[in-house]
């Protein structure tokens, strides 16, 4: 077997292989944060999406009936329709949608019947919308904000490791999670002595649909004494976001937090097996990404309008497997405590 096979085709090879992936999005994106996010966002992320929402479908979601799947492309839909028009009046329930997502995937888990679980979705929903989450700076923050971001593309991620690497007992797996924090954590220790040069108005033009990304964080880290709450996060100015030491210290996770979990995912083709698919899919998969690809070098903010929806998509459709993975790990780890005892 040559070392190419070895690196992408085994276990030991994979972890080593996602080693240097992790590095090489550090380093990048401590040196090239702002430029690497919208390359890999624009370039790999639409290749993800679709690779990956047709992976899930060959899977049936992972859930046991298919058809449940339609609560979840709803909620992408109604999520979507802000992001053309961001003071359309369903704007005002973005974190209801997601909330409500987010809970119907447990209620597929635990509810067999199609009846009771589509009442108790609705139940559910009332329930939601009646407690208005959308106003409240918590549920808007971690589930309006975080949710489909940061937890999504780094968080996950890294339970996704934890999980691959307790299921196969795998040193090296275990190794990589190490890894993977260091290299996020590495990009905190290096703050930038005093404001950055300006960056190009493409730049900015560009990145302004992810600033409420980068000012969100600013909060959560804790990085600037001037942002206590998010109220004043999210009012922070839009320029600083590029100048700021610590905005750029933000800038530079968020790249990282992107492109590796871009990476992780192409990385394990041999695993995942995403690409084993019909040739008229492929096709399909090609064309699809090609034409995602040209729309952000036409204008970027249309790229990302019209991308938009296989964005939610994938990230809403993950849901049963992240729930899947979640549990999975809780078995890994009680099997492991109840071995060593």
């Amino acid at each position: 077997m040559s070392i190419f096979q070895t690196a992408l085709t085994t276990d030991k090879g994979i972890n080593i292989t996602n080693m240097s992936l992790m590095v090489i999005s550090a380093l990048l994106s401590f040196a090239f944060p702002f430029h690497l996010f919208l390359f890999v966002y624009a370039v790999l992320g639409p290749l993800h999406y679709i690779t990956e929402i047709s992976w899930l479908e060959r899977r049936s979601f992972f859930i046991e009936t298919k058809s449940d799947i339609w609560l979840y492309l709803l909620m992408s839909i109604l999520l979507t329709i802000p992001a053309f028009d961001p003071d359309a009046y369903l704007a005002r329930f973005g974190v209801t949608f997601l909330m409500t997502a987010a809970c119907f995937t447990f209620i597929i888990f635990f509810f067999k019947q199609p009846i009771l679980k589509y009442i108790t979705t609705v139940v559910v929903f009332f329930f939601i919308y009646g407690f208005n989450p959308d106003t409240n700076e918590s549920t808007l923050f971690w589930v309006g904000i975080m949710l489909p971001t940061i937890i999504h593309v780094f968080v996950f991620t890294g339970l996704f490791i934890l999980y691959g690497a307790l299921k196969n007992k795998s040193k090296t797996g275990i190794a990589s999670l190490f890894v993977f924090i260091a290299c996020a954590a590495s990009l905190f220790f290096f703050v930038p002595s005093g404001p950055s040069a300006p960056v190009q108005q493409f730049v900015e033009k560009s990145l302004i649909n992810f600033n409420v990304i980068n000012k969100s964080l600013l909060l959560l880290f804790g990085l600037d004494g001037s942002v206590t709450n998010l109220e004043q996060a999210l009012d922070f100015s839009d320029n600083l976001l590029f100048i700021q030491p610590a905005a750029i210290v933000v800038a530079r996770f968020i790249a990282f937090a992107y492109t590796y979990h871009y990476l992780n995912w192409f990385s394990k083709t041999s695993v995942i097996k995403w690409h084993e698919v019909s040739k008229k899919r492929m096709i399909l998969i090609l064309v699809i990404w090609i034409g995602a690809v040209v729309s952000y070098l036409v204008d970027y903010n249309f790229g990302f309008k019209i991308l938009f929806l296989f964005s939610m998509m994938h990230v809403l459709l993950e849901f049963p497997l992240n729930f899947i993975t979640i549990k999975g790990i809780g078995i890994e780890t009680r099997a492991l405590f109840r071995k060593k005892n």
